[in-house]
């Protein structure tokens, strides 16, 4: 027979990684929408955290000042949030990739910061940017444990649900996490986008006790996963859909 669905997906809620944290965002409003729930329990449990946005989010609109506009609203959703130290690397948006420049940039900065664990989007995210944040920050990863440095790598939903084998109950931060999704009104005016993120992190509660009103979905690779390519560790984990046991 198939796997059954507690093979897929957790039945229960899980504490938060051991900390520091890095969290890498494709723009800025990634990591609110799609871990700004975990992050606010984050900060209430004194866990540091740094923020490493990767794109000016250039097209994210077309006022002349989006660049500037979209840099401030970070800047004030982080002071919520509670991030440690902000880092913005402004690549050109939607043109985001994995070039060596760019793994050695974020390989460096994990090695700097030190991190217990470090966020970026899932690998099947839409959005090319969130796709090409995952295979840049996997590979900066892989440079980094191959100094013997141990860490997690930890992978978040930002717009559709991917693979995740953790969830973070986030009922309690909910009424915070919408304010600070309020504060990047230049993106809410392209999209309804806190209602459609309410709606994922509602969904994410499908398998959870009725307790839990609103979680966010993660998937947390193995040590021993980060050997592999992220295609290759990818298709493995698809492929927990179709095997049978």
């Amino acid at each position: 027979m198939f796997n059954q669905e507690d093979v897929l997906i957790p039945f229960n809620t899980s504490p938060l990684p051991s900390g520091p944290w890095v969290v890498f965002a494709p723009h800025a409003d990634d990591e609110t929408f799609g871990m700004g729930g975990t992050l606010l329990k984050a900060r209430d449990q004194g866990i540091d955290t740094h923020l490493v946005v990767l794109t000016d989010g250039s097209k994210g609109g077309d006022a002349p000042d989006i660049v500037e506009t979209r840099l401030n609203e970070a800047k004030e959703a982080s002071q919520i949030l509670g991030f440690k130290s902000l880092h913005f690397w402004d690549e050109q948006d939607r043109c985001l990739d994995s070039s060596e420049s760019l793994v050695t940039k974020a390989s460096d900065l994990i090695f700097k910061l030190k991190p217990a664990s470090v966020f970026f989007p899932g690998p099947l995210e839409i959005h090319p940017d969130h796709r090409a944040a995952a295979l840049l920050v996997w590979n900066a990863i892989r440079r980094v444990v191959e100094k013997k440095i141990e860490l997690r790598a930890i992978a978040y939903e930002i717009g559709v649900q991917n693979p995740i084998n953790l969830l973070i109950d986030i009922t309690e931060e909910i009424p915070t996490k919408e304010e600070v999704m309020q504060i990047y009104f230049s993106q809410n005016q392209e999209n309804n986008y806190p209602e459609l993120v309410l709606a994922l992190d509602k969904g994410r509660t499908f398998s959870l006790p009725q307790s839990v009103k609103f979680a966010e979905g993660f998937f947390c690779y193995d040590m021993k996963d980060i050997n592999y390519s992220l295609d290759e560790i990818t298709l493995r984990v698809i492929k927990r859909y179709q095997s049978l046991s």
